[in-house]
């Protein structure tokens, strides 16, 4: 497989992965960003917690689509993140509601 070819089946697999989530924006409340990965979530909670000096966040999501290219599902019951990084958490309900 030549570098072109891999590019190419790349972009595909992207464009599939966008039109995926396209379809899917509507049926769920959150889109939430982490340093790492895009997730879409019905229910979401986020806990500050401390470690010595550091401070982290810990996010639980449920009823979860992940965007992942190279995942073969990826609607999940539950996702469980730990990050020291920034989460973005967009509340979608009334968006959600007016784009049906």
């Amino acid at each position: 497989m030549s570098a072109e070819d891999l590019e190419s089946y790349e972009a595909e697999l992207e464009l599939k992965l966008y039109q995926e989530y396209r379809d899917v924006l509507n049926m769920f409340r959150y889109a939430i960003e982490t340093d790492r990965r895009f997730y879409l979530a019905n229910h979401v909670a986020i806990e500050e917690r401390n470690a010595d000096s550091d401070v982290y966040f810990e996010v639980s999501l449920q009823d979860v689509w992940v965007w992942d290219m190279y995942r073969p599902a990826r609607f999940v019951d539950s996702v469980r993140v730990v990050t020291f990084k920034d989460v973005n958490i967009e509340d979608r309900g009334r968006q959600a509601k007016d784009e049906l």
